[in-house]
């Protein structure tokens, strides 16, 4: 709670234990009185991924772990961070036995919650048996599933290697996230995280469609695409989506079996950028069943830690100070 502006925000507000170290609504919290944008990621597996967030922003996570705490997510100023770590004894001692020193504790914060992210690593799965050999760890319905998802169904084109995901970025023309039209809070965040991040008034102004990692490239072709999600973990982390629009596989399913929706970018940015890798697949209602039974092979155990143990806000103490009171 230390790392956020009033203290009201960890990191666990929008990354439970309890639902997949993500977050069950569809779009992510954010500081008290503005809201998130995006849909909230889990952090298990984050550490075997190239770039991090939807739209691939930071590169490392310790570049990460701040994004979170700073800005619109947790409105935390690096200076008061700090004090208010250094005022509670407990915090002290620790960051000197572990990091060496009690200065520069908001930097050493995020390598510590970048050693700990690193070691949150998705559990063992029946596909993962399945491909070590083991050919009575799938159902004989998943093994179906599989082969629609390398075969029909073509999900192995951008949900490929060890995490299910290529890495790359795409716009497959998801529906519009209604709370965009209709929550003025929700607008606010959006489009202020557009303007800091220097996109042009008339994209920040009237928008209620992320660009995605055009944010980042500037690059006109990039408008609308987001990165391929993992897919690993997936029974514990909905709802799914950039702008968590599908509450539950099925929804998705149905979704990629159409070919998509329309491009909202040509709509709402006058470019055409909707992925042509989409199609539609006619899948039978028998063939979606079996998909869908792969698709829950993918997660193992839930993934669940003890609660620590934290000092509590009320055993920050006074230091001493430089000068006298007299």
């Amino acid at each position: 709670p230390a790392l956020s502006g009033d203290g009201s925000v960890p990191c666990v507000t929008c990354h439970k234990p309890d639902e997949g170290w993500s977050l069950s609504s569809s779009i992510s919290r954010g500081y008290p009185g503005i809201s998130h944008w995006l849909n909230s990621q889990t952090i298990l597996n984050t550490a075997n991924l190239g770039k991090l967030f939807w739209d691939g922003h930071k590169l490392s996570l310790e570049a990460q772990a701040p994004s979170a705490a700073q800005g619109l997510s947790g409105n935390g100023k690096s200076d008061m961070m700090e004090q208010r770590l250094y005022q509670v004894p407990e915090y002290r001692k620790a960051f000197k036995a572990i990091f060496g020193s009690d200065r520069n504790m908001v930097k050493d914060s995020w390598r510590a919650i970048a050693a700990f992210e690193r070691a949150m690593n998705t559990p063992e799965t029946p596909f993962d048996q399945y491909m070590r050999g083991d050919k009575g760890a799938l159902s004989a319905d998943q093994v179906r599933g599989l082969k629609i998802f390398e075969g029909k169904g073509r999900c192995i084109m951008c949900h490929n290697g060890p995490l299910l995901t290529d890495e790359k970025y795409y716009n497959v023309g998801l529906p519009d996230q209604p709370q965009f039209w209709d929550d003025p809070i929700k607008q606010a965040g959006h489009r202020s995280q557009m303007y800091s991040r220097g996109q042009p008034e008339y994209m920040f102004r009237k928008t209620n469609t992320h660009p995605g990692v055009y944010l980042s490239t500037h690059l006109k072709q990039d408008i609308g695409k987001f990165r391929t999600a993992p897919l690993r973990h997936l029974e514990y982390t909905p709802p799914f989506m950039h702008n968590g629009m599908f509450d539950d596989l099925e929804a998705v399913i149905d979704f990629y079996n159409k070919g998509g929706d329309k491009d909202r970018t040509l709509r709402d940015y006058g470019i055409a950028n909707k992925t042509k890798r989409l199609k539609k697949l006619d899948l039978t209602d028998g063939e979606k069943a079996d998909l869908l039974a792969f698709l829950e092979s993918l997660s193992g155990d839930e993934h669940l830690l003890p609660t620590p143990k934290l000092p509590a806000p009320a055993v920050m103490t006074a230091t001493e100070s430089t000068f006298s009171r007299k």
